[in-house]
């Protein structure tokens, strides 16, 4: 029997914000390289960077029915994420359902189906990330779960996870994780604003990575062409 769960955990919206702020590869990095859903979940539009709090949402093929139902659930500060029964490409989520969610503080969706009314929901800035963009329309039958764990686009997501997604791609930070993904995260940027100055001042990747050695240890040779014969 299909279930809606109420009242689910959140993460403060203040650590939400900070990790949109930082980015997906940021955030990606800053949590061991896990969390990232496949690469074929694009946004709809660019340039484009937001993140929230999962609204789990499980359909079946061809019925938008469960999108609806998250609708009662939603909260500000939330992403929408949808997941498939089994495999569908049909637009699962258009201008309507857009404009319904977003009076309900909803920040975007990210779905392993398809979408549709792509230009106005580009014109609404209401941004998407999907698997497919097609016109085919759903159905109403088969309600499915809503707010309960999922995996979408081969990632674990419950309830208040974070979303962070941008334009390369999603990630999704375990709820109880968040703050010290972020703390992280800040380190990392810290470290990278020097990085990014000393190589913008011309200062080599291989000096500043410290990487000689380890390539001089994988045999890594360097000669002069005069020197090189054919290898040239």
């Amino acid at each position: 029997m299909p279930l809606v769960v109420r009242n689910t955990l959140r993460t403060d919206l203040a650590v939400v914000d900070g990790l949109a702020k930082a980015g997906v590869a940021t955030v990606h990095e800053a949590q061991g390289r896990t969390g990232l859903l496949r690469a074929d979940i694009r946004p709809i539009f660019r340039p484009v960077r937001v993140a929230g709090n999962a609204l789990t949402c499980e359909v079946a093929p061809g019925d938008n029915w469960s999108i609806h139902i998250a609708v009662e659930q939603a909260q500000p500060g939330d992403i929408l994420v949808v997941t498939p029964t089994s495999p569908c490409d049909d637009g699962y989520l258009g201008e309507l359902l857009a404009e319904s969610l977003r009076a309900h503080g909803v920040r975007g969706a990210v779905l392993d189906v398809g979408t549709r009314d792509v230009v106005t929901l580009t014109e609404m800035g209401f941004p998407v990330w999907s698997k497919a963009i097609s016109a085919k329309g759903t159905v109403k039958e088969t309600p499915g779960n809503v707010q309960t764990p999922i995996v979408c686009a081969g990632v674990y997501i419950r309830p208040g996870d974070v979303i962070v997604a941008d334009d390369d791609g999603v990630v999704a930070v375990p709820r109880e994780q968040a703050a010290a993904v972020l703390e992280a995260a800040q380190a990392r940027e810290a470290n990278e604003a020097d990085k990014r100055t000393r190589l913008a001042a011309g200062e080599l990747g291989l000096d500043l990575y410290d990487m000689r050695g380890r390539l001089t240890d994988k045999g890594l040779r360097y000669v002069d062409y005069a020197d090189a014969g054919d290898t040239a």
